[in-house]
């Protein structure tokens, strides 16, 4: 009789199982980066003996990837412990946001903190995608001396990119005129000529609202939240889909669009074709026109609305409040079909909460049928500063990391693998 059932593969030898071992401990270490760890903690945590711990420990002191001084006291008998933590030096991640007005490049160790950041406004619209990107390289660029400098050597790029991208391609980028741009190729050919014989990095692309929801998931103040949908409000409108704790991606990598539901038919003609996109009520660019603001650059534009709005100006105001109402509208119907415990809204949107957020309550509350949603329920909340596209790039370099520390043991001081 034939059996349909599917082999499970070889047995995971021994030095398999230690690799796997080695990131459960290193993982460990990093979650209580507060304080600190010790050995017993660690082994109470992943379920490993104290012994096993131990070796497993030294190996991660060997290689530089942690570190460990004084003593703490759990009050209870036996020797104290010694204090293990993530090293601040070795293997790093390196995040580059191309967005509409502005490139941000970030680098975060191992403990996921920002060690280096430079951020410049740029009008990017209508420039040549090779242009921008290689502008965008000799910032990476810049920024990798300055990691350098702290004994931090990133490992790998990820590249945040607006708009819908796939395999290292820029599908469409609406508001930056991008179709079909080779994003990934093109800055990783860009940072090669900005370091004449320096180790190539692997370069990776993600979605922008994707990788700032990331780090809102990671780093912001979310506590037990691992379900909530997330906007960030710039140029355009983007969104992301965080699903216990894991990102939605969609089929083919482009879920979260959020920015070009259509809010009326017979609306404003938008960039991406279509007619009465989101955007083009709730966008960057929308609100400042309601609000009678041109927009100098340099986000000098939004800085002026958000004053006008503080001093009690109609005109900003109501720009606003009505762009919180079309939020509501659309989120409504996101949160009716997804049921998060959440919606987070960053970006410019963040700065703006006080005069966006009740409109767009009063709309959820209105419309989600489920009748869980109330105005002041906190379930329509402001994204953490901590929360960016760059950040979340840097950081989603080093989940690699975690995940094999021993596939980058050369790293910590440099070196090749």
């Amino acid at each position: 009789m034939k059996s349909n059932v599917t082999p499970l593969g070889p047995k995971a030898d021994k030095d398999t199982v230690r690799r796997s071992n080695l990131s459960l401990v290193l993982r460990a270490v990093r979650d209580e980066a507060e304080g600190g760890a010790t050995r017993a903690t660690v082994a109470a945590r992943v379920g490993l003996t104290r012994a096993t711990v131990s070796s497993l420990v030294e190996q991660l002191l060997g290689i530089g990837f942690l570190t460990e001084s004084g003593k703490t006291f759990s009050g209870q008998a036996g020797r104290p412990g010694t204090v293990l933590k993530v090293a601040r030096t070795g293997p790093a991640g390196l995040g580059v946001e191309v967005n509409i007005d502005y490139v941000s490049v970030c680098v975060v160790d191992l403990a996921g903190t920002g060690r280096v950041r430079l951020t410049e406004h740029l009008d990017n619209r209508g420039a040549p995608p090779a242009e921008v990107l290689a502008r965008a390289a000799g910032i990476a660029a810049r920024t990798l001396e300055s990691a350098r400098e702290q004994e931090l050597f990133p490992v790998g790029a990820t590249l945040a990119l607006p708009g819908l991208v796939s395999g290292g391609t820029v599908r469409q980028a609406p508001n930056l005129g991008w179709n079909r741009v080779p994003a990934r190729e093109l800055f990783a050919a860009a940072l090669a000529v900005e370091r004449p014989g320096g180790t190539a990095l692997p370069v990776r692309s993600e979605n922008e609202a994707n990788l700032a929801a990331l780090a809102e998931l990671w780093f912001g103040g979310l506590d037990t939240i691992r379900s909530f949908l997330y906007l960030t409000g710039e140029i355009g409108v983007g969104g992301a889909l965080v699903i216990g704790g894991e990102l939605l991606r969609g089929a083919h990598g482009f879920a979260g669009e959020i920015g070009h539901v259509v809010v009326d038919a017979g609306g404003p003609e938008c960039r991406c074709g279509s007619r009465g996109c989101l955007e083009q009520y709730a966008g960057q660019a929308a609100i400042l026109r309601a609000a009678g603001i041109e927009e100098p650059g340099g986000g000098a534009g939004v800085a002026e609305l958000e004053r006008r709005a503080r001093t009690g100006d109609e005109r900003a105001v109501a720009a606003v409040a009505e762009a919180g109402r079309m939020l509501g509208r659309v989120l409504s119907g996101a949160v009716n079909l997804l049921d998060p415990d959440a919606v987070v809204l960053g970006g410019v949107y963040r700065n703006l909460m006080p005069w966006l957020s009740p409109p767009a309550d009063e709309e959820l509350t209105g419309r989600v049928v489920s009748g869980l949603w109330s105005p002041g329920s906190g379930r329509l909340r402001a994204s953490s500063v901590a929360g960016d596209a760059a950040r979340g790039a840097a950081a989603l370099v080093l989940t690699e990391v975690l995940a094999d520390p021993m596939a980058y043991a050369g790293r910590a001081t440099g070196g090749a693998d």
